[in-house]
């Protein structure tokens, strides 16, 4: 905890970033190489679904991330709005555009699997119609952090909106089990263990690492840049 709150000046987590970031970067290169040629090549075609399941490798990861990315959102905004850390709005405004990215990919992947499998790119069910308010969060929250001259003010309207937004995340989640969907239910945080053979489960799994890996990175890169900004910005207003 104490290593977490010195994180939070700006300053030293910029360091930290500049030392972390060139080895990440490269681990991350090859986890997401090693990911793709395992799911895309490697990997066998399901029996039912046939090369269309190669899709679930950037869908059902971007899916997860994306939801654990808008609780980290949220997470952030407590910070902000109770503590009043001053990393806290700054990794914010840096996580919610990699988040709406995870979103709209999922979102895009999702359409092209369901055309095959339920002979639409899209239907109004509880779960797609569940993700697709969190994309449009993502967006009101980039949306609300600009949305003032006075940088502070919007990144308070922001933080509440994630902090609200985030019952949106368990709705997601178990809209399956509440409702009737065409959207599968569960198939890997399920009773009873995962349904999906090992031989696609392992490379999700890894896709899943991969992609996370390239969530961290992306987001301390442009939390870095969030810093130089506000730096300007207040250097501009001393003039």
């Amino acid at each position: 905890m104490a290593d977490l709150h010195f994180l939070a000046n700006p300053a030293r987590f910029r360091r930290f970033s500049q030392r972390v970031l060139p080895a990440l970067s490269i681990v991350t290169a090859l986890a997401l190489a090693i990911g793709l040629y395992w799911g895309l090549v490697v990997a066998p075609p399901d029996y039912q679904q046939g090369d269309t399941v190669r899709i679930m490798f950037l869908h059902v990861p971007t899916a997860s991330l994306a939801m654990g990315g808008y609780l980290l959102l949220a997470a952030l905004g407590a910070s902000l709005l109770v503590w009043r850390h001053p990393l806290a709005a700054l990794m914010a405004r840096a996580t919610a555009p990699v988040g709406a990215t995870y979103a709209a990919v999922c979102l895009i992947t999702g359409s092209l699997w369901g055309r095959p499998m339920w002979g639409t790119y899209w239907v109004w069910d509880a779960r797609l119609t569940s993700f697709l308010l969190l994309f449009f969060l993502y967006l009101g929250h980039i949306a609300l952090s600009r949305a003032y001259d006075d940088s502070e003010r919007g990144d308070r309207a922001a933080a509440i909106l994630a902090i609200v937004g985030a019952i949106n995340v368990p709705i997601i989640k178990f809209s399956v089990d509440w409702w009737n969907t065409l959207h599968q239910p569960a198939s890997i945080m399920r009773m009873g263990g995962p349904s999906i053979d090992p031989s696609l489960l392992w490379p999700l799994f890894w896709m899943m690492g991969a992609l996370a890996l390239l969530f961290v990175t992306l987001v301390l890169l442009r939390t870095e840049t969030e810093i130089d900004r506000r730096r300007l910005e207040i250097a501009e207003n001393q003039d």
